[in-house]
């Protein structure tokens, strides 16, 4: 994909030569884009991932002649995994610093957070992980204009899981096991439930302090079930993974992206990652050359393996660069009216356009996990 979307940025800089970029985010050298993310806190585990490949990603196009001939100047903020820090860095990177559109947050708190000042400043919003129902839409239910998403939505990773334990699992008995403290783990529960159409045979909930699961565990061990739905983030999760299988529940344990970073393993213990599953964005194990491309330039640059985290931070990078060549032009609105024309955006998370509400319109995997380590994927499109 890379390879490709270079060259058709290449292309479309040299039609576009005798547009000169215009209001907010561009002077006559640069194109100004906001970059936010959780580089420190509670998740930052998933912020410094997004924001290494979005610094990628600039680098690339950069080297590849730029947008409309111009060099991107990101500007960058550490939101430190705080929803008044978000709202603060927003009002910033869309009034002070006036960048043409703004790459991040995360998390869905602090997309919220961000909405008020980006809204009322036209400058665009894309998210490459939030993923809370609501977050493009205002308390009425319309859009919001200036916020976009490159992940799919809480509902949809709900709904997926629930079709895959039934269509591939066979299972008819579930527990849940989820984070009462979060909108995100709330939103996932809610979706699960209205579409699972076996038993739910018990419903635990914990709050994102807690790290002794140990109570809950031994509450379901002896129930009759057939898998754990455990919506939540990586750092509970590993720890109720690594509890449970102590405890000798050996069940299947099904999550959504949350799962998707190292640390889950990290806290869990490999050995006692098996049979588990969890929705994600794309698959490193991908023989696709857009996906190994990056995978190995995200290497070389950092000496890690991307997560799926990173990639959708990546391609968001990639999406707004095509919608401003797109555009032919760097205005905070001409920018806005491209992303929601993009008709088919290619990109190592799979290609896809956005719907009315800006989200975009994709399928979803659904990673298997044993002993740590990935031995399979199945699409699910619900």
């Amino acid at each position: 994909m890379k390879k490709r979307l270079v060259m058709g940025i290449a292309a479309l800089s040299l039609l576009a030569t005798a547009c000169s970029a215009t209001g907010s985010g561009s002077d006559t050298d640069k194109i100004k884009i906001g970059s936010m993310f959780e580089k420190t806190g509670e998740v930052s585990a998933y912020g410094t991932a997004e924001a290494n490949a979005v610094n990628l990603a600039v680098k690339e196009i950069n080297e590849n002649g730029g947008i409309l001939d111009k060099e991107i100047d990101l500007i960058e903020y550490d939101t430190k995994s705080d929803t008044t820090e978000a709202a603060s860095v927003a009002t910033k990177l869309a009034t002070q610093d006036e960048v043409a559109v703004i790459v991040g947050p995360a998390t869905t708190g602090a997309v919220k957070a961000s909405t008020p000042a980006v809204t009322r400043a036209g400058v665009s919003l894309v998210t490459p992980s939030g993923t809370d129902d609501s977050l493009t839409l205002d308390e009425n239910g319309n859009v919001q204009p200036n916020i976009f998403r490159t992940s799919f939505q809480d509902s949809f990773q709900g709904i997926a899981l629930a079709e895959f334990a039934t269509n591939e699992l066979d299972a008819e008995k579930a527990v849940i096991i989820g984070d009462s403290s979060s909108d995100y783990a709330l939103g996932l529960t809610k979706a699960f439930k209205g579409a699972f159409e076996g038993e739910i045979v018990a419903e635990e909930n914990f709050t994102a302090d807690d790290t002794d699961f140990n109570a809950i565990l031994t509450r379901i061990k002896d129930l009759d079930f057939e898998f754990i739905y455990l919506p939540g983030y990586y750092n509970q999760a590993g720890l109720i993974i690594k509890q449970a299988r102590e405890m000798g529940i050996t069940q299947p344990i099904l999550g959504a992206d949350g799962f998707g970073n190292q640390a889950l393993l990290e806290l869990a213990g490999v050995d006692n990652v098996d049979n588990v599953y969890y929705s994600a964005h794309y698959s490193p194990n991908s023989d696709d050359s857009q996906v190994t491309d990056f995978i190995a330039a995200y290497k070389e640059e950092y000496d890690v393996e991307p997560d799926m985290f990173a990639a959708l931070a990546y391609d968001t990078v990639y999406l707004v660069a095509q919608a401003i060549e797109e555009s032919g032009e760097a205005s905070t609105e001409a920018i806005t009216k491209a992303l929601e024309d993009i008709a088919e955006f290619d990109g190592v998370t799979g290609t896809f356009s956005f719907d009315e509400d800006h989200n975009p319109v994709k399928s979803t995997l659904v990673i298997e996990l044993q002993d740590g380590v990935e031995v399979g994927n199945t699409e699910v499109t619900p």
